[in-house]
């Protein structure tokens, strides 16, 4: 028998960014649903702010401090204008209408959405969509927000703004994020980063921590971030760049302070 999840042991903190990397079926995803209970763990123990995820008792509050964001927006919009599918959650909360249009308020801009509130959802880029579904899960006003490749189906500039977004709900609102994703570059700017294979973690650290391990990440047949893949050949032709260079401005940096030097 082959366990979708094999004795993980993972705390993340409050206000952490945690990056979650994996090939397809290292078991990154099926994680991700244990966090709220989506899905219940056959054995052993899944604890939110010290709930236990299988006690019925506590699933709606568990799932109020869990949000939730899929790869595909489109499964997640469910109204026909944007500002109502935001407020579509403190709805089946039976929330008093004055709090959920404060809620949907603060949500849209959080996500930088505000002026796309009467605009239908089907006319918005990707990205766009994306960052409504961010604000539909914020509305419900949880303490965590998973990600599960929310940036897989976006183009580059879709994914920057996703990122963007996140990012700085994490800095300035001290969310506590976890983003699961397959792109090495994003995962550079976690706080930390668990790599997934086989359903185990297989790596866990600082980014800089993991990503130096380039030789078990290319085992674990996962890439490394460009700019560390780019350090890398440099010095096989005999650049003398510092260890450790992790996001291409610290390489262009390092390659900058190489030609004043000269």
């Amino acid at each position: 028998m082959t366990l979708a999840l094999d004795h993980v042991s993972l705390t993340v903190n409050r206000g952490e960014f945690v990056a979650v990397l994996g090939m397809n079926g290292s078991g990154k995803s099926t994680l991700a649903r244990h966090f709220n209970s989506l899905l219940l763990p056959a054995e052993g123990q899944v604890l939110v702010d010290g709930m236990d995820t299988r006690d019925e008792k506590h699933l709606w509050s568990i799932r109020d401090r869990v949000g939730m964001v899929f790869q595909n927006p489109d499964n997640q919009i469910v109204a026909a204008v944007v500002e109502e599918d935001v407020a579509f959650g403190p709805e089946n909360q039976g929330r008093p209408s004055e709090e959920i249009r404060q809620r949907v308020e603060e949500a849209l801009t959080a996500v930088g959405m505000v002026h796309m509130r009467e605009r239908a959802p089907h006319l918005l880029s990707g990205g766009q969509k994306q960052r409504v579904a961010i604000a539909g899960a914020l509305a419900l006003r949880p303490a965590c927000l998973v990600l599960d490749e929310p940036t897989a189906m976006l183009d580059p500039s879709g994914r920057r703004e996703v990122v963007d977004v996140v990012h700085r709900l994490n800095r300035e609102l001290g969310m506590t994020v976890v983003w699961i994703t397959h792109f090495m570059e994003e995962a550079a700017l976690a706080d930390r980063v668990v790599v997934m294979a086989g359903g185990k973690v297989a790596l866990e650290g600082a980014p800089r921590e993991v990503f130096v391990q380039s030789r078990r990440l290319r085992e674990l047949r996962l890439d490394v971030p460009p700019a560390v893949a780019a350090a890398e050949r440099l010095r096989a032709r005999g650049v003398e760049l510092p260890e450790g260079i992790l996001t291409l401005d610290e390489l262009v940096d390092a390659l900058c302070r190489l030609h004043s030097n000269k």
